[in-house]
């Protein structure tokens, strides 16, 4: 009798070949069979008009401390989800010193905006080293995780306050260079680090990553040389061509380390696609001289709910994530500080304002009879009826309700032109699809549901995709990229990582805010729609939208559960 048997699937195995009936058989955590499968099974799903395929894989993740109070990394593994990579960015939790954990914290809530309340008071940081880390974690969890060695932890480690104040010295480049060697030698998966303007620190300066010189980024690329299984991660400018020597800087790192590097992130659509896939074209240039470059894109923009303490991102905003409700009221209160707040939001970057446009506000839900009528509106239409200035009256709004009022920055939605942009961009030589960055800017963002949003959108509504091309972009590539071990395709022998889905009903559900972290914080959340099963090592962790409280995932290694990707 098998452990778990799959009956009258339509068997997509994460290669893009035609999905085919059948059934599938596991055994030991692992796949024995896929056809006809006579013997029973201890446990039974009926996928009966459904797909089974590979477990999804998220390549780019900040879900490194999350599981210290949730075990399930949840959303994630409700979409489908069942390995992902953390440590991205360069913004790893380890190598640590005593002194440097409360840096990292307000670096990891500045930077990835994830509460600090929550990273204080729930997570131990009782680890040093790498391996120290890795160990605290394995078997703790409900997926598979895998993690980056980060560049701006090993600044830390080495250089202390410094870090984010100079270049290093030839010294502490080898002392980094041993502490990467030592966390790659744990397991890590390899290197990440960012050069992104972007990028501050808790103290609004540049982390510590973006002090570094080019021969600095090189020569810690070039550890991963002598550890098989291992990769590079890099974040260089955010949007539009490549900047001055970066493809030159991301070739260089990635013929040292003899590893492919994937960058990120692009965000394509109708409008920027050219400039996308002229920088995939790059990684031509890039493997005439030995090295591979791969972009990673994500799956389409979102229009999340939002509440006003989310701005406190922006330049000028930050007491927001600071006051407590009484205060933040006083403050908002006050008109000079109203004045203070409008103009400040006169001066965000480009990649920002898109947090401003205050007449584009739609207010989702408010908490009170003085401010019912304003639900479903507007917050432009409302102002001009008011005669009034659109921030003026979502302040108005945001006090009557004590900073509860929900609203959402509402753009223009898509097309099939800009869905069929990004397919374009997926399917090109050299990109990847991914970067959920789930476990950050859980206020703002919710692209954790990037792969129920690719089968809705780009399979069943438009048409762009196959089903097995779909499953090919979320399995395979990104499993081939990193190395991964049996896993990322269905084949006898092969970790039976599984989910079991519906094609025809597919897709993420409504976003929500969810008051359930640790220290009273908010976070977006949705689960998904058709996703049926999800199973891990052949334990099921899913079932019909809810997990099982399973916790079969661990900790995968590089050498072990990695092998050297291919360098074309």
């Amino acid at each position: 009798m098998h452990d778990l048997v799959i009956k009258d699937a339509v068997v997509v195995d994460g290669t893009g070949a035609p999905g085919r009936p059948g059934d599938l058989a596991v055994d030991d955590g692992h796949i024995r069979q896929i056809g006809t499968v006579a013997e029973p099974g201890r446990a039974t799903i009926d996928a009966a008009g459904r797909v089974v395929a590979p477990g999804f894989v998220d390549v780019h993740t900040h879900l490194d401390v999350q599981g210290f109070w949730d075990p399930t990394l949840s959303p994630t593994p409700l979409h489908g989800i069942t390995t992902v990579f953390g440590g991205n960015c360069g913004f790893s939790v380890a190598p640590l010193r005593t002194d440097t954990a409360d840096y990292l914290m307000r670096m990891l809530a500045r930077v990835e905006d994830m509460p600090i309340d929550s990273l204080a008071s729930a997570v131990p940081w009782d680890w040093t080293t790498t391996e120290e880390y890795l160990d605290r974690i394995d078997g703790t969890l409900t997926v598979n995780t895998g993690f980056m060695v980060g560049h701006s932890a090993l600044r830390s480690a080495v250089m202390g306050a410094d870090a984010n104040q100079r270049p290093a010295s030839p010294a502490e480049i080898d002392q980094m260079a041993t502490l990467l060697a030592q966390g790659l030698a744990a397991g890590g998966l390899g290197f990440s680090s960012t050069n992104s303007p972007t990028h501050l620190d808790g103290d609004d300066l540049p982390v510590p990553s973006r002090h570094a010189t080019p021969d600095e980024f090189v020569a810690l690329a070039a550890v991963c040389r002598d550890h098989p299984g291992t990769s590079l991660e890099f974040i260089p400018g955010l949007a539009g061509p490549f900047g001055p020597g970066e493809l030159e800087l991301m070739t260089a790192m990635s013929r040292a380390a003899d590893r492919p590097l994937n960058w990120n992130v692009m965000l394509p659509d109708a409008s920027n696609v050219d400039v996308c896939l002229e920088k995939l074209r790059n990684g031509t240039a890039a493997a005439a001289e030995g090295a591979r470059i791969v972009g990673l894109a994500i799956t389409g923009p979102t229009n999340p709910p939002l509440r006003f303490r989310t701005l406190k991102l922006l330049d000028g905003f930050g007491a927001l994530g600071a006051l407590d409700d009484d205060a933040a009221v006083r403050l908002l209160s006050d008109p000079a500080e109203r004045a203070r707040l409008e103009e400040a939001a006169t001066r965000v970057p480009w990649y920002r304002q898109w947090m401003t446009a205050w007449a584009s506000v739609r207010i989702l839900q408010t908490f009170g009879p003085a401010t019912a009528g304003y639900e479903g509106q507007l917050i432009g239409d409302a102002a001009g009826a008011a005669a009034t200035r659109p921030f003026e009256l979502l302040c108005d709004i945001v006090v009557a309700d004590r900073l509860r009022t929900v609203f959402e920055f509402e753009g223009p939605p898509d097309t099939r032109a800009d869905w069929s942009a990004r397919v374009d961009v997926w399917k090109a030589e050299g990109s990847l699809v991914g970067g959920s960055d789930a476990g950050a800017h859980i206020e703002r963002l919710a692209t954790f549901n990037y792969a129920t949003t690719l089968l809705a959108e780009a399979v069943r509504h438009h048409g762009l995709l196959s089903v097995e091309e779909a499953v090919h972009l979320l399995t395979g590539r990104p499993a081939d990229l990193y190395g991964l071990v049996d896993r990322g395709r269905l084949a006898e022998g092969a970790v039976a990582d599984l989910v079991i889905f519906d094609v025809a009903t597919v897709g993420p559900r409504p976003l929500r805010i969810a008051d359930d972290l640790p220290g009273g914080s908010s976070r977006l959340f949705a689960g998904a729609d058709g996703i049926g099963h999800v199973v891990v090592a052949g334990t099921e962790i899913v079932r019909d939208g809810a997990f099982t409280g399973a916790r079969p995932g661990r900790v995968l290694r590089s050498g072990v559960d990695t092998r050297s990707p291919a360098m074309t």
